[in-house]
């Protein structure tokens, strides 16, 4: 399935739920929201996105704590999970996905080498999750779109449509 099919899917699955989402994005720049609002009719269920580059930003929009990053760092469980956390209180959406992560070429080290992603998920009434991916490193480009298209499965996933 491509990027715009899974996007497509997931417009569906929240519109049939009566849904709205939103996004919190950090390594892919705004490129989940994109691949929902290129899509006409989206205004439907897409609340809004936040993107979140720095880590002031993460404080500032979406409320992650500054003893968070300071201890686990940008690219970690306990950040995408305040990320997706700090979206559902911000906005109208009742599912929120959030991606931060090290799309490259550089910024990577031993512990979090360029490829790694951190995805969490939130689902007003329920329990926020996360879960990471390391995507091979074939560049930054390659990266990101491997981002989006996990976000998109996930919040499938999450909806229970796959």
């Amino acid at each position: 399935m491509s990027n715009n099919d899974l996007a497509n899917a997931l417009l569906q699955a929240c519109q049939e739920r009566g849904i709205m989402l939103a996004t919190a994005e950090s390594c892919t720049g705004g490129m989940i929201i994109a691949a929902l609002t290129d899509i006409a009719g989206s205004s439907a269920v897409v609340d809004r996105g936040f993107i979140t580059y720095s880590n002031e930003a993460k404080m500032d929009m979406l409320g992650v704590c500054a003893s968070t990053l300071e201890a686990h760092g940008a690219v970690s469980r306990e950040t995408a999970i305040e990320m997706a956390k700090g979206a559902l209180a911000r906005s109208r959406a009742r599912l929120t996905l959030a991606v931060t992560g090290i799309a490259g070429p550089g910024g990577g080290s031993a512990e979090k080498p360029v490829g790694l992603v951190w995805f969490g998920v939130g689902l007003d009434g329920h329990t926020v999750t996360a879960e990471h991916r390391l995507f091979a490193d074939k560049g930054r480009d390659f990266i990101r779109r491997e981002t989006v298209r996990h976000a998109l499965e996930l919040g499938l996933r999450v909806l229970g449509q796959r």
